[in-house]
């Protein structure tokens, strides 16, 4: 992942996320070490807000419930920040690479 992507990627997730800091030496693998406690502490205590969280953030539900069996491959937190920053990561490609036409004839449309 490129630095733009990361530093894009990174203040997508902080946010929503509430984490209070960007990874120290500003990578990926540290990024997801943050978010996967954060998702960790959420699973314990706000179970409910987190998936409402997933949802807005489009995570497909299709990719959380295998993330969420007793036999995925890692555990819950690790497998939904993986998901959480794949996502963001498309986020911020798509903004780095589709750029709207400004609209026009928007006269009588002002504030």
């Amino acid at each position: 992942m490129t630095d733009d992507i990361l530093q894009q990627t990174s203040a997508l997730v902080r946010e929503p996320f509430e984490l209070q800091q960007a990874p120290p030496s500003g990578s990926e693998q540290e990024l997801l070490a943050l978010l996967a406690d954060r998702i960790a502490e959420m699973l314990d205590k706000q179970p409910e807000y987190l998936m409402s969280l997933l949802y807005r953030l489009d995570v497909l539900e299709k990719k959380i419930h295998p993330a969420m069996q007793p036999g995925a491959p890692e555990p819950a937190n690790w497998g939904l920040a993986r998901l959480v920053l794949e996502r963001q990561k498309q986020r911020a490609e798509t903004k780095r690479t589709i750029k709207p036409k400004p609209l026009e004839d928007m006269e009588g449309w002002e504030w």
